[in-house]
């Protein structure tokens, strides 16, 4: 049986989480924005969570520890917040967007390996409370993120 003049997005259900080069080894979501030190935001009105990609945990390795912020600390884009210790290496985590930590995924405390099984949904680092909405504006969408991760990696 063939199928022709089936367009992907026809396929894609509401509510699920879309993804960009399924085919890839790492997963990028549609619906996210992304940092060029690959982070993720998901923006929720003024609410913003923040986690690493998948790019980001499969060059790090099993992620062993999660350094996290305080609730109530200011972060600002492109500055650090925390950092992720793996097998392999240390690694900073910086912030996409600048604002007010309001909540941190205290689950990684007892399950840092969260961030390599579930980057986008279980292992979400902080929520963050947006100052600047017009920071998104500097943010990657999936596709420039997907190619950006190509390209870097073409270079190793």
């Amino acid at each position: 049986m063939t199928v022709s003049n089936i367009n992907a997005s026809d396929l894609l259900l509401e509510g699920e989480p879309h993804f960009v080069n399924s085919d890839a080894k790492n997963k990028i979501l549609n619906n996210l924005k992304y940092a060029d030190s690959h982070e993720w935001v998901k923006v929720d009105g003024n609410s913003a969570t923040i986690g690493i990609t998948d790019h980001a945990q499969d060059h790090l390795g099993d992620v062993v520890y999660v350094e996290l912020p305080e609730v109530g600390a200011a972060v600002t884009q492109g500055d650090g917040f925390g950092a992720v210790e793996s097998v392999k290496a240390t690694s900073d985590i910086n912030s996409p967007v600048s604002g007010k930590v309001v909540e941190i995924n205290e689950e990684l405390s007892n399950s840092p390996a969260l961030v390599n099984s579930s980057p986008y949904e279980n292992g979400w680092i902080i929520k963050v409370e947006l100052s600047d909405n017009s920071e998104l504006n500097k943010l990657m969408d999936s596709e420039q993120y997907s190619k950006f991760c190509e390209e870097e990696d073409s270079k190793h």
